[in-house]
């Protein structure tokens, strides 16, 4: 089933669409476990790869791997593909390029420390206002000094080099205590333990190459192995919501094109809210709201929606809910929240069918060629044309050799930075001193074999010498007797 311009995601009622034009205002796929929130993720990213728009998604679990495999033909497939009208169902793989933070099942995804900035750095590390504070000044001390900060080892040699100039720092920058760089520096050991050190360093990630077509003109579906990464979740949430932030700042404004350049996928976004200071929940709401000019569309995906705070959530046009089990109060909150999102159908109990839905289903509501969202409809969503399921790894090893990318990320480069400058700094300044130290010692040494070369006096006495001093000796002896014996005498004959 096709429309020109749209994507179709399923039937129920009447046939559902998401409409190209306005899939850069946003959606929501939300739903228990197990309900089948990653098909819809998937079929989704078939569906824009198709339409020549690039995708970016985290595979969490492993199985968004196979969508770079053709999917297997199976009964209970073929039987849903009839039921909804899908006519020219067919089994194909996407155009896949898998990534990894940590290079071992995708090419690598770097960040420099510069580019990570002090905001989302501080964030990762989890400081508070006043660390935050010490690690700003380290950046800006930094760019003053033109000293790049590349990797971790950068920034800890620059923690360092303020602590060893604080009183001088202080004085032009603000105070630096030795606490708050102490408190920073075991955040970042604690960071290198999580292995978060990988994706700092370079060659850094070139975006654009996020944005490639075949030469079908289909677009590339980047997968990010997120399993291993899924165990750190701030460094889940720092890098993906990173990703997004590089995408607002470096694409150009487009206003509100045909499809979208780019499609981001967020999944297990509650990782991107918990927690999360106000000023940064501010900052995704801010980039989730302009980066819609820049032809992007962002899909949070999620288990309830009370997961993604109201600012960021009304942004949300294009909606797909998928069951939600009523189990607590706070569950029954969430149904409630969920249906009073949706344009009420009157043929339709959202907040009762929101707890039947079957595993495949979903209430559906996407917004029309005028930024109308549409009624919401109960949904049967389509079968994927790639495989459910992971892909083996020797399939993943063809597709990397197959690559577009092959080779530019894959060999780490290790230019001079503030690590090896300031390392350098220290060693010149040690020898100085160490020089300083021997050229004393030399002095010294030279000073004493000087005074011991010179001729010493003897103590022996000449023979004319003691007979000079035994007359002054008994000269003076008796003078001062005389004058004694006349004071007294005088004071005496008075």
């Amino acid at each position: 089933m096709k429309e020109e311009g749209k994507l179709f995601v399923g039937a129920g009622g009447a046939p559902q669409f998401l409409d190209l034009s306005r899939a850069n205002r946003h959606g929501l796929v939300a739903g228990a476990t197990g309900t089948g929130k990653t098909v819809t993720l998937q079929i989704l990213a078939e569906g824009f790869s198709k339409a020549g728009v690039p995708v970016f998604l985290a595979d969490v679990k492993g199985d968004l791997s196979g969508m770079s495999q053709a999917g297997e033909p199976k009964d209970f497939l073929f039987k849903r593909a009839e039921k909804i009208g899908l006519e020219d169902y067919a089994f194909q793989p996407s155009p896949v390029v898998f990534w990894d933070v940590f290079g071992k099942k995708g090419h690598p995804v770097r960040s420099t420390v510069s580019e990570m900035g002090p905001l989302l750095l501080s964030r990762l590390l989890e400081l508070n206002d006043t660390q935050e504070g010490v690690l700003t000044i380290a950046f800006q001390v930094a760019d003053d000094q033109g000293l790049l900060l590349l990797d971790l080892d950068d920034l800890r040699s620059m923690l360092v080099f303020l602590d060893e100039n604080a009183e001088t720092i202080g004085r032009e920058y603000g105070n630096v205590a030795s606490a708050s760089i102490g408190a920073i520096q075991r955040r970042l050991l604690t960071l290198k333990q999580e292995g978060a050190e990988a994706f700092f360093g370079e060659p850094a990630l070139q975006l654009q190459d996020f944005m490639r077509q075949t030469y079908e003109g289909r677009g590339f579906v980047n997968i990010l192995a997120a399993d291993q990464l899924i165990q750190a979740p701030k460094v889940y949430g720092t890098v993906l919501l990173w990703l997004l932030s590089e995408l607002f700042e470096e694409l150009p404004e487009v206003g509100d094109p045909d499809k979208p350049r780019l499609v981001f996928f967020f999944d297990e976004a509650h990782l991107l809210f918990d927690d999360a200071p106000k000023a940064l929940v501010d900052r995704i709401a801010q980039v989730v709201r302009l980066i819609r000019s820049k032809g992007v569309g962002v899909f949070f995906v999620t288990q309830n929606p009370m997961d993604v705070p109201e600012e960021v959530l009304g942004q949300l046009g294009n909606r797909v809910q998928h069951a939600l089990r009523a189990y607590t109060p706070r569950d029954a909150k969430a149904v409630r929240t969920a249906a009073q999102t949706f344009r009420q159908n009157p043929a339709l109990d959202t907040e009762r069918v929101i707890t039947e839905l079957g595993v495949g289903e979903a209430l559906t509501s996407f917004l029309d060629a005028k930024g109308v969202p549409g009624v919401v409809e109960r949904t049967l969503i389509r079968p994927p044309s790639s495989r459910m399921g992971p892909a083996s790894e020797e399939e993943r090893a063809d597709v990397l050799r197959r690559s577009p990318v092959a080779g530019l990320y894959d060999k780490e480069v290790d230019r001079e930075s503030a690590h090896e400058i300031l390392t350098r700094r220290a060693e010149e300044n040690a020898r100085e001193v160490q020089l300083a130290e021997e050229r004393e010692a030399a002095e010294k040494e030279r000073a004493k074999a000087e005074k011991a070369a010179r001729p010493r006096r003897s103590n022996r006495q000449s023979v004319a010498e003691a007979f000079t001093k035994s007359v002054v000796r008994t000269i003076g002896t008796q003078l001062g007797r005389e004058i004694l014996r006349g004071i007294l005498g005088s004071l005496a004959r008075k």
